[in-house]
């Protein structure tokens, strides 16, 4: 795909949506949807490497939206969400949690291609509901991490030695080096109690699980 071309996946289970989102921002020529998750455990799962998700909250209240906005902010992922809700109190909860673009089901498909395109060039959007929300930033997303790197600050958060990580995963001792000195590097965490709190801090613990 060309590197002109915005990729990103969608959270959503109504399968008449999906098609309306696909037409909607699959005719753009810069962006692409690579993926429609039903949920945001299904997703992280799937994790394809896109950056952006569009998170579609019609059915769930504001807190359980942001607590989803919150759990891929905590992975990474630059969050629009396309509620249901116009009220500015909801839009906070979800800015709050780490949303960078927030947009009001009203909003017609051209609204939503445009905070798209804010978010992908590193801006926010905000739309109806989120209007007055224009000077607040949500927090910093944290560093993104391998599917193998993940595993492997799994295992150190469950007490797993060096060699004890390398029999898990099967790999050799010296792989386990490298990819243990990428997450210090990465994390600017040192010691294995650092990763262990780097571990809990992303996630990792409830998200990636190894059975």
């Amino acid at each position: 795909m060309s590197s002109s071309v915005t990729s990103m996946a969608v959270v959503c289970d109504w399968p008449l949506l999906q098609l309306g989102l696909a037409h909607a921002i699959n005719a753009q020529p810069d962006l692409r949807i690579t993926l429609f998750s039903k949920s945001v455990s299904d997703l992280i799962r799937k994790a394809n490497g896109d950056e952006i998700v569009v998170l579609i909250n019609l059915q769930v209240s504001a807190q359980e939206a942001s607590d989803r906005v919150a759990q891929l902010h905590r992975q990474g992922y630059a969050v629009i969400v396309l509620s249901a809700s116009g009220a500015q109190s909801d839009a906070v909860l979800c800015v709050t949690a780490g949303a960078r673009g927030y947009v009001s089901r009203q909003s017609d498909g051209s609204e939503l291609v445009t905070a798209i395109r804010a978010v992908a060039s590193g801006s926010s959007y905000f739309g109806a509901g989120g209007a007055g929300l224009a000077g607040q930033r949500p927090p910093a997303p944290p560093r993104r991490f391998t599917g193998r790197q993940r595993q492997i600050l799994q295992l150190v958060a469950g007490g797993a030695t060096d060699r004890e990580i390398a029999d898990r995963l099967n790999i050799t001792e010296n792989t386990v080096h490298t990819h243990l000195e990428r997450l210090r590097r990465k994390s600017g965490s040192r010691r294995r109690a650092d990763l262990t709190r780097l571990a809990l801090g992303c996630g990792v613990l409830e998200n990636f699980p190894l059975d």
